[in-house]
């Protein structure tokens, strides 16, 4: 009875090793750095170092903004455009950030990856914006 006990015990402790039990106490390999590597494992939200990098240059450029419109540019450079819109440059930030996420949503969905000409468009776009609109 105690051979037929160790058997089955071995065998269910072989289970539990092939299911992954084993990797349990184990470290996790250092793989090196991945845009797709979440920063913070046990944060709720899932922040990539591309999304990091994104927010980042965001905010970045509304603290620019901000800045601008604040101490250079006192009232404002409003202009009246080519879409017929009076805008400011937090208008037409504003409206290439929107534009690029059109971009980027359209490419994604017609054409897939690679995501280097919708960045050139993007920025293309953000030029276009800040000159003409």
């Amino acid at each position: 009875m105690r051979y037929a006990l160790t058997l089955l015990a071995l065998f269910f402790a072989n289970a539990a090793m092939a299911q992954g039990w084993g990797n349990v106490a184990k470290k996790e390999e250092e793989t090196g750095f991945s845009w797709t590597a979440p920063l913070w494992p046990s944060f709720w939200m899932a922040w990539t170092p591309a999304t990091f990098a994104l927010f980042c240059g965001i905010f970045g450029a509304i603290a620019v903004i901000g800045v601008l419109e604040g101490f250079k540019y006192r009232d404002g450079i409003e202009r009246r455009g080519i879409l017929g819109l009076t805008t400011t440059l937090g208008d037409r930030l504003f409206i290439s950030l929107l534009g690029t996420a059109y971009i980027f949503l359209a490419w994604l969905g017609l054409v897939g990856q690679p995501l280097w000409w919708p960045l050139g468009l993007s920025i293309a776009w953000g030029i276009f914006c800040f000159r003409k609109v």
